[in-house]
This record gives structure tokens, C-alpha cells and sequence, in this order.
């Protein structure tokens, strides 16, 4: 089976081309195909697989497993990598594409470097909601907001609940550099309120215009970026009136230029994509 890794901003995914006839997958297969392709001691090695496929609202789909092997609804990093592949890999001669995910269908706006390959990626991300869902319980907004305080190893952690496909937590610090996330992001993903799990992000408000952040991801654990991560820290820090409408979110693997769009509600993610490597990996392995 062919694959490609690309990383956005050093969140790595394996793609694989399920339009290509000699791509076979059993979809039962699925999670424990991820979680031994992404093992990054003895598999190849990646935050997660993600397969391009074919749709029926849309130029394509785009189905993404974490390393742990579940099925995430959306990766901003990931669908950066996806744009890329689609226009690198001849699949689309368009710049301007749909796809489709479990979040929604999104619009990716693509632009080229000097050697005719795909360098840097606009994605519509569509709109933030701060309501209660299946994915927080227990918890009652206040003021049209969801916040949770936690208390871990004597530590006061307060959140913000937002989704915008996949869930997340929002933690505003002081200084995230020396925060304990492995410690914190671990217990916080699998707390008692958040029953399909949580991202969490910690964020750091440098000025109006900049944000440091890092992120957990569920089912991956700490990750060098996350682009859906980046918009609800941008759209947070902007309700509690932070930060301006357009903001850098400086995460560990680069930045993220987050546009927000107030009168739609839309919100733009605009970041660099890198191909790595292509491989093959023997189906005896696999399948």
C-alpha cells in the first residue's frame, strides 16, 4: 500500500489514496491500521493516518484516524496536508476545493510555491459554537459561556468549553513553556465531564495581535500544532476581548495566521503545508 507523510507545522499524518485501485482497505481495519502505522517506535510513525476518498457533496472526503487508532470529525493541519496532496498528486487541477469531513464540508483555498507545488493552504474552518453537546455534560453555561474549574495535584485549572467539529478546552496561563502538559493534558482529556474526551489547549496572551500556545490532542497526546486547536484559542481569547479579530497563534511546530470574520462567524486558518516522504508498506503487515 502506497502512502505519503506531510506535516503541517510538525503535525505528521500518513495519507493514503483510497482512489487509487491498488489502495485496499477493510474498513473494520481501520483503527488498527492507524495505530500501527503512527507507532513511532515500531511502525512508521505520525499523529494519525488520514485517507482520501471519494464524495458525493463535495470535490472529496477526508477521513482522519488518530494514533491511538479512533476517528477524529477534523484536523486544520491535517486538511492543509490534504489540499496538498489532492493539487501535488494530480488528483485536482483547482485551486479552490471542497472537502468533506465529519465537521462539515470546508473550503481550501490553495497557493502554489515557485516549483508549482502546494506551499501554504486557506482553510474556511466555518463557525465555533459554545453550546452544550454530547461531548461536555454536567456543565451549565453561564452567560452564553461554558466554563469548568478543575482542581489536579493542587493546581487550579479553569477552561473554556468550544467546538467547532471536534471539541475543546481552552486554559489561559501566564507561562506555558513550563507547564506540565503531558501531566495535565492527560488527566484533563479523560475527565469524567468530557465523555468522548477533549483537546486542551494552553494558551499564553503575548499582546492584542499574538498567542503562544500548546496543545494536547486526544488521542495523539501533546502535538507540535493543531489548526482547529489554533481557532478556538483565537476565538476565546477574542470573546473575552484578549485579542483583535486577526491574530498569530505561535505554536511548537510554527504559526498560524487565524482571520475571524465577524459578520458570518466564519473563521480562516492560513499555514504552511511540507511533504516529507512517500512510501510503500507491505499489506501482509497491514491487512
Amino acid at each position: 500500500m502506497k502512502f505519503t507523510k506531510i506535516h503541517g507545522l510538525g503535525n505528521d499524518y500518513l495519507y493514503i489514496n483510497l482512489l487509487d485501485e491498488e489502495n485496499q482497505i477493510v474498513e473494520k481495519d481501520l483503527p488498527r491500521i492507524s495505530r500501527y502505522m503512527s507507532n513511532r517506535n515500531f511502525g512508521i510513525g505520525a499523529d494519525g493516518i488520514i485517507l482520501i476518498e471519494r464524495s458525493k457533496v463535495a470535490d472529496f472526503k477526508m477521513r482522519i484516524f488518530n494514533q491511538d487508532g479512533t476517528e477524529a470529525e477534523m484536523c486544520g493541519n491535517g486538511i492543509r496536508g490534504f489540499g496538498k496532496y489532492v493539487y501535488d498528486y494530480g488528483l485536482t487541477n483547482k485551486k479552490n476545493i471542497t472537502v468533506e469531513t465529519l465537521a462539515g464540508i470546508k473550503q481550501l483555498l490553495l497557493f502554489t510555491s515557485s516549483d508549482g507545488k502546494i506551499q501554504f493552504v486557506e482553510v474556511n474552518m466555518g463557525k465555533t459554537t459554545l453550546k452544550q453537546d454530547k461531548n461536555i455534560i454536567d456543565v451549565k453555561p453561564e452567560n452564553g459561556i461554558i466554563t469548568l474549574n478543575l482542581k489536579i495535584n493542587n493546581k487550579d485549572l479553569k477552561g473554556t468549553y468550544i467546538s467547532i467539529g471536534n471539541p475543546h478546552f481552552v486554559i489561559f496561563e501566564k507561562d506555558i513553556q513550563n507547564i506540565d502538559i503531558k501531566k495535565y493534558g492527560k488527566i484533563i482529556e479523560n475527565d469524567k465531564h468530557f465523555p468522548n474526551k477533549i483537546n486542551v489547549e494552553f494558551a499564553q496572551i503575548i499582546d492584542r495581535g499574538n498567542i503562544r500556545m500548546r496543545v494536547w490532542e486526544r488521542g495523539s497526546g501533546e502535538t507540535f500544532a493543531c489548526g482547529t486547536g489554533a481557532c478556538c484559542v483565537a476565538m476565546i481569547s477574542n470573546i473575552y476581548g484578549y485579542t483583535r479579530d486577526n491574530v498569530k497563534i505561535h505554536l511548537r511546530g510554527g504559526s498560524l495566521d487565524i482571520k475571524i470574520n465577524k459578520k458570518t462567524g466564519e473563521i480562516y486558518m492560513t499555514g504552511i503545508t511540507t511533504k516529507v516522504f512517500d512510501g510503500i508498506i507491505s499489506n501482509d503487515i497491514i491487512l
